[in-house]
């Protein structure tokens, strides 16, 4: 039996903002996803959804925002290597801002929720890596900081995660129960970018 969302009892609601009213926060679109031990299932065709949306935000002039979670040398996350940079599909252009993290949140001791007051943004558009931690903690931060959060479902990715009781969780329930948690309330979630209406 299909139950209501506490959007949806609450009259919050689950339409998604249009791009020229949002700022673009993309998530840890680095390297660190596309190969090696934190290779993501589907990462590729996420990218090129993220690039599209991000392609979009630039033609009108909209506030992109770029994290990078660094965890130091030697890591995956180790942004000054390559495999910590951020994918040459989306990288940042010259004036977009570039956000370092060390924490899955992307508010976490940043300047992020600083920065977006200065801009005056309530909407935020997330795209970017994991789906079930470092977009989600986002989403879920960014709702507690009084901000309204969307998350692009094809823009995201995850992998499969092992089970407490044993065997494994496809990355496509993983990534399925994340998104369907944050419609629950903190986020409207929408399939494509092109559900964003200009």
């Amino acid at each position: 039996m299909s139950r209501p969302t506490l959007r949806e009892v609450t009259g919050m609601g689950v339409t998604p903002p249009a791009l020229s009213e949002s700022t673009l926060i993309m998530i840890d679109c680095q390297n660190t996803y596309r190969s090696g031990i934190m290779q993501l299932d589907g990462v590729e065709p996420a990218l090129i959804e993220a690039r599209q949306l991000l392609q979009r935000a630039r033609a009108a002039g909209r506030p992109i925002v770029h994290i990078m979670h660094d965890a130091g040398p030697g890591t995956p996350y180790d942004t000054s290597a390559d495999i910590g940079a951020i994918a040459n599909v989306v990288a940042p252009l010259p004036g977009e801002r570039v956000i370092t993290k060390n924490y899955p949140s992307s508010f976490e001791k940043t300047e992020l929720d600083a920065y977006l007051k200065e801009l005056g943004a309530g909407n935020l558009l997330l795209v970017g890596f994991m789906t079930h931690m470092c977009v989600n903690s986002t989403a879920r931060a960014a709702f507690n900081h009084g901000y309204k959060p969307t998350v692009v479902a094809a823009a995201t990715a995850t992998r499969g995660l092992p089970l407490p009781t044993g065997g494994t969780l496809t990355a496509q329930h993983v990534h399925d129960g994340a998104l369907a948690a944050l419609g629950d309330l903190f986020a409207v979630v929408v399939s494509k970018g092109t559900d964003i209406p200009d």
